[in-house]
């Protein structure tokens, strides 16, 4: 489970990055795409017990 646990962060972690990427560029578009990123990484992380970064599991 340890590595889908792993796997599972780092999409979350990914996303986030990805998400103020695209804010910092003002980039709208991108800035959607990622958020959606970032909900259905969190959703994943939820649905299997993982905790995000922020400590809790949504």
């Amino acid at each position: 489970m340890a590595g889908f646990e792993d796997a599972a962060l780092e999409r979350v972690r990914a996303a986030r990055a990805r998400l103020q990427a695209a804010q910092e560029a003002d980039d709208a578009f991108e800035e959607a795409q990622a958020a959606e990123e970032l909900e259905d990484a969190l959703r994943v992380a939820h649905d299997h017990g993982v905790a995000d970064d922020a400590g809790d599991s949504r």
